[in-house]
């Protein structure tokens, strides 16, 4: 039996860089010989046979050889594999165009139907944009991008394996190059159809934004690389301006209201876990209030603040924030936060429903007032009203 380290992992050797996921080829040992020998081996693929043992992957050669096999992949760079076993330790096997493309820092397909015979790899080469970011597309894969969105091949993609490239390329160094070559090669469209629109459309006044909503998008995910929740967010928080008419632009009043819909809506195209969706849904309905949060009641603020604690979005949203306008207001949030939270129903009150709910917000809003008012803070809340905040999921 001969195991070859294959794919990402042995391009990262190659470059230098930490070894992430693991997957092997098993060469001259049937499956059934393999689970023999690994009887801890799970299998997980149901076409072909692919096992998982602890977090490696183990599967086998496509075609009649490992060779056979290397070409019929996504992109060069990934189309090598190395030897892990004894007597073949170290030995390189790799697609002719591998070590030179890998020198030259360029992705380019396998194949010249690499990405028709799987279009999930138009997402996966974007990603690669976004995780290898001093790497260029070759102009044979913008091609064969382009000619896959054309004939409308990207409509046969599960949608939880599109989300799952967009998830990864928020957490890859430049996550705008993952949505910049999708846009460049049409691809944005079916999956991603708000995002093409938005880049048509002014992000607002020349004196806040300069470019379109798409563009600002990719400014604001590029400073959360690295955190794809926070990413999401800010995917989705200016999504509500693609809704507002032309004669208004570039002003875009009632955006963050307008964009609640939208982010819902495409948090459930993609099948986003739940967490995720709805982290996009509180971005786009919230990212103004919390730009001006100094200026918001306490009220407003409690509620806010108790909406976001509890979903665990209290850091991802207001690192949006200052992604977005510049404005660190996480240390004041996160006061008046600890502040709220030291205030506790008695007893006698606790467990009545609405009523104690009603109650607890109340005492933390005099509580959290007059914490204000010690430190000589007296937020005016323009535009704020005195009832509760509307908030995701009410």
């Amino acid at each position: 039996m001969k195991r070859y380290l294959v794919g990402g992992a042995v391009r990262d050797i190659l470059l230098g860089r930490p070894v992430v996921d693991q997957d092997y080829l098993i060469v001259d040992a049937t499956p059934e010989a393999f689970v023999r020998r690994y009887r801890r081996a799970r299998q997980v693929g149901k076409t072909f046979p692919v096992f998982m043992l602890g977090s490696a992957q183990y599967a086998w050669p496509r075609g009649d050889d490992i060779n056979e096999d290397l070409l019929a992949r996504d992109l060069t760079i990934n189309a090598m594999a190395m030897g892990d076993s004894r007597h073949i330790a170290g030995r390189l096997h790799f697609h002719p165009l591998a070590l030179a493309d890998l020198r030259d820092r360029l992705l380019r397909p396998c194949g010249e139907m690499s990405m028709f015979d799987d279009p999930l790899r138009v997402y996966r080469a974007a990603r690669f944009a976004a995780s290898l970011p001093d790497f260029s597309p070759h102009p044979e894969l913008i091609a064969q991008m382009r000619a896959v969105a054309a004939c409308g091949a990207l409509s046969d993609v599960f949608a939880e394996r599109v989300a799952q490239e967009v998830r990864k390329a928020l957490d890859a160094p430049m996550p705008s190059r993952f949505f910049s070559l999708l846009a460049e090669t049409g691809c944005l469209l079916p999956w991603l159809p708000e995002l093409e629109a938005a880049r048509h459309i002014p992000a607002g006044p020349p004196e806040f934004h300069d470019g379109s909503i798409f563009a600002h998008m990719l400014k604001v995910v590029d400073k959360l690389a690295g955190e794809p929740l926070a990413g999401w967010m800010a995917v989705c928080h200016d999504l509500g301006k693609i809704t507002t008419p032309q004669c208004e632009w570039p002003r875009h009043h009632g955006h963050d209201d307008r964009g609640v819909a939208i982010a819902e809506e495409v948090g459930r195209r993609l099948k986003l876990p739940n967490r995720v969706r709805e982290a996009g849904v509180a971005a786009a309905k919230l990212h103004m209030k919390a730009a001006r949060y100094q200026e918001l009641r306490a009220g407003t603020r409690v509620d806010m603040l108790s909406w976001l604690h509890k979903h665990e979005m209290v850091e991802p949203l207001f690192a949006l924030v200052q992604a977005d306008s510049g404005h660190d207001i996480f240390p004041l949030a996160k006061r008046d936060l600890k502040v709220m939270l030291s205030v506790h129903l008695p007893g006698r009150q606790r467990q009545r429903g609405p009523i104690s709910g009603e109650r607890l917000r109340n005492l933390r809003c005099q509580k959290l007032a007059e914490h204000d008012k010690s430190q000589g803070r007296s937020p005016e809340g323009h535009g704020d009203s005195d009832a509760p905040l509307e908030l995701p999921g009410d």
